[in-house]
C-alpha cells in the first residue's frame, strides 16, 4: 500500500484503525502479551505540542497499564499515543494525549520533579536481539531532562543527548499533549521494529506521594534496565495484517517437568523483529503478529531445574502467521547432554604436562556451554600464584573482551576481607569480639527485641547473630543469638557502622589503613570512582547484560570490587599467616559455627564450618578455607587447600557462573571425580 494519496490514506487507516485499535488494545490488556504497535508514514509534522497536523486516521492504541495507585476513573487518568516515521527526516514521530482533570506542573521547581505531571519516553532505537540500551526522556511544559546513561553497556546510548531528540507539552482544556521526535543515525526502513513505551505521571496533589499515579503501555517496570519489557513499534509503509500465534512450549523429555516461561519470536524480515513473550504455567502462549514468517525459539539458553543447570538446545519451530486467523505451533524444549570433563583426579594433583592448558581448555569449554559471559581466573600452588588468566567478554552487547585489568563485583567475598580488619582491631584493643556491640553502638532497628543485646561482634563474624541475611520490612531476630547457625549480611552492615563509630572514621579508610597496606593489596574497590567506571564489568542475566551499579558508599557484606590475581595476594596472606598474630589467626581460622553444607553426603570425611568471617571445610585433602559470591548477576569463589598449599579465585559477570564458581572448578582442579559426590 503506498501512502501518496490523502483520499486513499484516510480510507484505509481509518478501515486499519478500527482492526489495528482492537487488536492492540487486547494486547495491551492481556497479562501474558507484550503489546504491538504501527507506525505509518508521516510528514509535515511540527513538534509544538499542537496535534492538528497529525493524521486523524492513525490508529491510537491506549496507555492502561496501572503500575502505582488507583485511578478514579477516566476523568482522574487516561492516555492514548499515535506513532508515525518520515524516511526522509530519518525520523519517529510519537505522540502522546493525556486526560486529566487535575494537572500539576510545578513551575517554581526549576527542574523536573516526581510529583509533577509528565511523560516518560522509553526508547530502543536498535532492538537488537542481543538486548540493546534504552534511552528515557522525561518532559512536561516547563521542564525536560535525560536519564543519565553512562553506566549502559550499549556504547550508542551511554553517549545519547538532546541532539537527536525534540520534545514538546501542551495543555489544551482537560488534556495535555506530549509531542516528540526522534531522529535516527542510520536510514530507517520499513520492516524495522523499535522498542518504545511510556510511563505516564499523574499527580493531583504535589504534597501527597499516595496522589500520584503511574501508568504504562505495557505493564512493566524496571524498562530502563531490561530492553525487554518496553512495547515493540512496527514501522511499516503498507497496512498491517495482524494474526494470532498460539502454541504450546513442551520437554521433550519430560523429566525436567517445569516449563521454561519465555519464548523469542523472531521474523525472517529484519533481525530487529523479535518479540520476547511470556508462557503460562502450562507452557501455553498466545500473541498477536503481523502475518509472515517466524522461527520460535526457548527463551532461556540455560534452564536451572531442580538446582543443576541445563543447557537447551534451540531448534527453531517455524511457523506462518496468517491474516485475522489462528496459527498454531508447539515448541518442544530439548536437553543437552551435561559436561562431563571432571577427571577421575584434579588436574593439580596429576603429572601434566601442560595444565594450565587444560585449564584454558576446560574453563572456555564452561562458559561455551553454560553461557557465562566473562571469567577471571588464578591458580594458587606452593602458596604463591602459579597461573592467571581472563576469558570471554565483560560485555555481550559489545563483545568487549576480558583483560586482566577488568574488575569484577566480588559479593559476599568481602566479608573476609572485612573480618580480617575487625581482626586487626581487635589486636589493638579497638574493639573487643565478646563486648556486646549495643554497647559500642545501639541498632534502633531492632530495639523491640531485647535479645539483640547478647550480639557481639564473634557472633557477626561467624554467622551466630540471629538477623535475616537481609530484611524483608520490619527488622527482626529469627533465633536466639550465640544459639544457632544463620548466614547474614544484616550482621555485617551492623559491625561495620560500630567500627565506623568507634574509630571515628570511614570504613574504606580503615580497610585501607588496617589490610590493604599493611598486605599490599592493589586493585580492591569499595566504592564507586572514576577509575572503577572505566574497568569494571557488566553483570549478566541469561547472557543478557545489566548497567554497571557501583556502591556509592561501602557495604561490608557485599560492594568489594577486584579481580582474581589482585584479590589472590589476600589468599596467600591469609594461607602464609601474614598480618595477624599466630593466636589471632587461631581464632579466625576456628570452628565456630557448623553449616549444613555437607549434611546430605553423611560422611565424615566432608565437614563444612564458619570460623570469622571464613568458610572453613574438612575434605579427605585437609581442610580449606575461602569464601563464595554471589550478587545475582556475578558469581564467584575463593578456596585454599592449606595441607596442599593449592587454590584458586574465580570471579564470573554472569548468573550462570556458579556452575563454574560453586561446584566444576574445585572438582577439576583438586577432587576430581573420585573423592567428590
Amino acid at each position: 500500500m503506498n501512502f501518496k494519496t490523502p483520499l486513499l490514506t484516510l480510507l484505509l487507516l481509518g478501515i486499519l484503525s478500527c482492526k489495528t485499535e482492537d487488536r492492540t488494545t487486547t494486547m495491551a490488556t492481556s497479562k501474558n502479551s507484550v503489546p504491538l504497535g504501527i507506525a505509518y508514514p508521516v510528514s509535515n509534522i511540527a513538534i509544538d505540542g499542537r496535534l492538528e497536523d497529525w493524521n486523524a486516521a492513525l490508529p491510537e492504541y491506549p496507555i492502561t497499564a496501572l503500575l502505582e495507585n488507583e485511578m478514579d476513573g477516566t476523568n482522574d487518568l487516561s492516555a492514548v499515543f499515535r506513532v508515525g516515521f518520515s524516511k526522509k527526516d530519518n525520523s519517529v514521530y510519537i505522540a502522546v494525549t493525556v486526560s486529566d482533570d487535575n494537572h500539576q506542573v510545578d513551575d517554581d521547581a526549576g527542574a523536573l520533579t516526581d510529583n509533577q505531571d509528565q511523560c516518560l519516553l522509553y526508547v530502543d532505537k536498535m532492538h537488537s536481539p542481543k538486548g540493546s540500551g534504552v534511552n528515557v526522556y522525561s518532559f512536561n511544559e516547563l521542564y525536560k531532562e535525560i536519564d543519565d546513561a553512562s553506566t549502559s553497556w550499549d556504547p550508542l546510548v551511554k553517549n545519547a543527548d538532546w541532539s537527536t531528540v525534540e520534545v514538546a507539552s501542551k495543555r489544551i482544556d482537560n488534556k495535555t499533549n506530549y509531542e516528540a521526535m526522534i531522529r535516527f543515525d542510520e536510514p530507517i526502513t520499513p520492516g524495522k521494529m523499535l522498542g518504545l513505551d511510556f510511563m505516564i505521571y499523574d499527580s493531583d496533589n504535589p504534597n501527597l506521594e499516595e496522589d500520584i499515579t503511574r501508568i504504562s503501555w505495557r505493564r512493566s517496570d524496571g524498562k530502563t534496565n531490561v530492553p525487554f519489557k518496553l512495547g515493540n513499534v512496527l514501522l511499516s509503509e503498507e497496512k498491517v495484517e495482524i494474526g494470532t500465534l498460539q502454541g504450546y512450549l513442551k520437554w521433550k523429555t519430560d523429566y525436567l517437568g517445569l516449563p521454561i516461561n519465555k519464548i523469542k519470536v523472531s521474523s525472517a524480515k529484519d533481525p530487529s523483529y523479535w518479540v520476547r513473550e511470556d508462557v503460562d504455567t502450562t507452557g501455553f502462549f498466545d500473541l498477536n503478529l503481523p502475518k509472515g514468517k517466524y522461527s520460535i525459539v526457548p527463551e532461556w539458553g540455560i534452564y536451572n531445574g531442580e538446582d543443576q543447570l541445563h543447557k537447551i538446545i534451540k531448534n527453531p519451530t517455524q511457523v506462518e502467521v496468517k491474516p485475522n486467523g489462528v496459527s498454531e505451533a508447539d515448541v518442544m524444549i530439548e536437553v543437552a547432554q551435561p559436561l562431563d570433563l571432571i577427571p577421575d583426579k584434579g588436574i593439580l594433583l596429576t603429572d601434566t604436562a601442560d595444565p594450565y592448558g587444560e585449564i584454558d581448555a576446560f574453563i572456555n569449554a564452561y562458559i561455551d556451554f553454560y553461557e557465562i559471559p566473562g571469567v577471571s581466573l588464578a591458580i594458587i600452588e606452593d602458596g604463591k600464584m602459579s597461573y592467571h588468566n581472563t576469558y570471554g567478554v565483560e560485555n555481550t552487547f559489545s563483545n568487549t573482551p576480558v583483560t586482566p585489568q577488568t574488575i569484577f563485583e566480588a559479593a559476599s567475598i568481602t566479608k573476609p576481607v572485612f573480618a580480617f580488619t575487625v581482626m586487626r582491631l581487635a589486636e589493638k584493643g579497638i574493639i573487643d569480639l565478646d563486648k556486646p556491640l549495643y554497647q559500642y553502638l545501639p541498632f534502633e532497628e531492632i530495639e523491640h527485641d531485647p535479645r539483640y543485646q547478647k550480639i557481639t561482634a564473634r557472633m557477626v563474624l561467624s554467622h551466630k547473630t540471629g538477623f535475616p541475611n537481609w530484611r524483608s520490612g520490619k527488622m527482626e531476630i529469627l533465633f536466639d543469638p550465640g544459639t544457632a547457625f544463620g548466614y547474614s549480611g544484616e550482621g555485617f552492615e551492623y559491625l561495620k557502622r560500630v567500627v565506623e563509630h568507634i574509630t571515628s572514621k570511614d570504613i574504606v579508610t580503615i580497610l585501607n589503613e588496617e589490610t590493604l597496606q599493611p598486605l599490599e593489596l592493589n586493585t580492591i574497590f569499595f566504592e564507586k570512582s572514576d577509575h572503577l567506571f572505566k574497568v569494571v564489568a557488566h553483570g549478566h542475566d541469561d547472557n543478557y547484560p545489566h548497567k554497571v551499579s557501583l556502591p556509592n558508599k561501602a557495604g561490608m557484606a557485599w560492594s568489594m570490587h577486584t579481580e582474581a590475581k589482585s584479590f589472590s595476594d589476600f589468599a596467600i596472606a591469609l594461607l602464609q599467616r601474614k598480618g595477624l598474630k599466630a593466636q589471632t589467626y587461631s581464632d579466625l581460622f576456628y570452628k565456630h559455627t557448623v553449616t549444613d553444607k555437607y549434611e546430605e553426603l553423611n560422611s565424615e570425611e566432608w565437614k563444612s564450618y564458619f570460623g570469622l568471617g571464613l568458610q572453613i571445610e574438612k575434605t579427605p585433602y585437609g581442610y580449606t578455607f575461602g569464601h563464595g559470591g554471589n550478587n545475582g548477576d556475578f558469581k564467584c569463589e575463593f578456596k585454599v587447600y592449606e595441607d596442599l598449599q593449592k587454590g584458586f579465585v574465580v570471579f564470573t559477570n554472569g548468573n550462570t557462573g556458579g556452575e563454574l564458581a560453586y561446584k566444576a572448578l574445585e572438582r577439576f582442579l583438586i577432587t576430581g571425580k573420585s573423592n567428590f559426590k
